[in-house]
């Protein structure tokens, strides 16, 4: 077991959760009074991050697929997350699950059509002439890089270095616990540590809420194509209202009742709706696409790592890239502290292998399927799809056989990796307030949960998609840094090891 030395930490207050509860209700108000303020604001910050900082999350987010596949590949590896003697809790199938409905989810089916359309329209800086076969491989390597090793590696960094010391160092499971090796038990103890929480807490709300908003706004597109439900800001809120309960329901079963249950579902349905697709449509052309991705993904990986304008215009970056790579970060806290709850016995090998590996593939395979479907339609109808970004999928659905099941089977699906990701999330949250507690109480998840639903509606009223975006930039960019830092405090640990 290591070196035999464990950290024990222990806060017995809820500051960090009333400080963190203050902090997002203080958003939510000043996005419901002033939602023209709100929406400046974001804007403004959004262009400010974009514009000055855009350099930091490439290199940070390198930096993480660089780290976590050397760290498995050196001695390390062996080394197992909690005793020597200790065995995964979970099957390899309900792990991949969990991790995967949590740390994607949504974001698949939203933009599984919609990305690689609009690469295809519109090639990434002007690098090709839309619409033409030039264009569809960028569509596919473009889209295969920002859902690729990049975020699962983002993920990886805290979700390793909170298992490790969680499981094998017998702390409480606060990413503040992370950094003992640098400030010692005073220093997470004190200020600092506090900080470094509320916000983690704050990344997590703000990170979450943005899937949200996404998720409603495309099962609220899907109902109206399905049966013609309006698409307005009641129709949003009545579907959100509608999920909180469900997620909140499932968040208070407990991991291995509610959420195990539905990640596992998650994975039967979407793997039943990509098999669909495939023997639907063109599968000759899936198949090379999907070769021919992998290839141009591998062979551009690190000019794309790094691809940023001096000289140039770099607003398609901030759209695109820059705002992937800030959503991830967001996320990492939360996706982070779940997937380090699910990892215990495994050893370092094992794990980044599962969470860098495994859901990258099945991510290229989606991409594959569905950016595949859309393409093979021609230009007409893919300038057609992404004129409304959330019913691109149902558009090109509808030009296939059994188009409406289809859609009917994403509908569906984006419910449960909504109530998924949200009930993980809440699970989460109440952990990261709760001192670290593995199982925390039912109060502190009902109220994360309603917190959540709140943030996610005053996002959508103060403008939509763009201020979400800018609201995961916002909250990623000091998280990138106390990230950096996390693995730095990892690698000092790791050393203290008799291998």
């Amino acid at each position: 077991m290591g070196d035999g030395n464990t950290y024990i930490k222990e806060k017995k207050n809820d500051k960090v959760f009333y400080i963190s509860l203050i902090i997002v209700f203080a958003i939510v108000i000043w996005g419901l009074v002033s939602l023209d303020g709100f929406r400046k604001a974001s804007n403004g910050l959004y262009v400010f991050l974009r514009d000055t900082f855009g350099w930091m999350y490439l290199l940070s987010m390198f930096f993480f697929v660089v780290f976590v596949i050397a760290l498995a590949c050196s001695k390390y590896g062996k080394i197992r997350l909690g005793a020597d003697d200790s065995q995964p809790e979970y099957s390899y199938v309900s792990w991949f699950a969990m991790l995967f409905s949590a740390g994607m989810g949504i974001g698949l089916v939203f933009w599984g059509v919609a990305e690689p359309l609009n690469h295809f329209i519109n090639p990434p800086m002007g690098m090709a002439e839309g619409g033409t076969s030039q264009a569809a491989n960028l569509a596919i390597k473009t889209s295969f890089f920002h859902w690729g090793f990049h975020p699962w590696a983002n993920y990886s960094i805290l979700a390793l270095a909170l298992a490790y010391f969680q499981f094998r160092k017998n702390t409480s499971g606060l990413i503040s616990n992370i950094f003992i090796p640098i400030l010692g038990k005073k220093g997470v103890n004190g200020p600092i540590g506090k900080c470094i929480d509320i916000l983690a807490i704050f990344a997590t709300v703000a990170g979450v809420a943005t899937s949200l908003g996404l998720g409603t706004i495309q099962i609220n597109s899907g109902l109206n194509y399905l049966f013609g439900i309006s698409i307005n800001t009641v129709s949003k809120i009545t579907i959100i209202v509608i999920v909180t309960f469900l997620f909140i329901f499932t968040a208070v079963t407990g991991l291995d009742k509610g959420i195990k249950f539905l990640s596992n579902l998650n994975l039967g349905i979407a793997f039943m709706l990509m098999v669909l697709a495939f023997f639907l449509g063109p599968t000759v052309k899936i198949i090379n696409f999907f070769i021919n991705g992998v290839g141009l993904y591998l062979d551009n990986f690190i000019v794309d790592s790094f691809r940023i304008e001096a000289f140039g215009d770099n607003s398609w970056l901030g759209t695109w890239t820059l705002f992937y790579w800030a959503w991830w970060i967001a996320w990492a806290p939360f996706v982070g502290t779940f997937i380090a709850r699910i990892s215990k016995g495994r050893t370092i090998r094992e794990f980044v292998i599962g969470v860098l590996l495994v859901p990258t593939l099945g991510s290229f395979l989606w991409f594959a399927v569905f950016g595949t479907l859309g393409i093979n339609l021609g230009e007409e109808i893919a300038k057609e799809a992404i004129k409304v970004t959330e019913t691109a999928f149902f558009v090109v659905m509808n030009k296939y056989p059994l188009g409406m099941t289809i859609s009917f089977i994403a509908v569906i699906l984006l419910c449960t990796f909504f109530v998924t990701s949200a009930n993980s999330a809440t699970f989460v949250l109440g952990m990261m307030s709760s001192n670290g507690d593995l199982n925390p109480s039912t109060r502190k998840k009902v109220i994360w949960g309603i917190v959540q639903s709140l943030m996610a509606i005053v996002l959508l009223l103060g403008g939509g998609l763009k201020t979400l975006q800018t609201a995961s930039i916002a909250a990623a960019f000091p998280f990138a840094i106390i990230m950096i830092l996390g693995c730095f405090s990892l690698l000092k640990e790791l050393k203290k090891e008799k291998i």
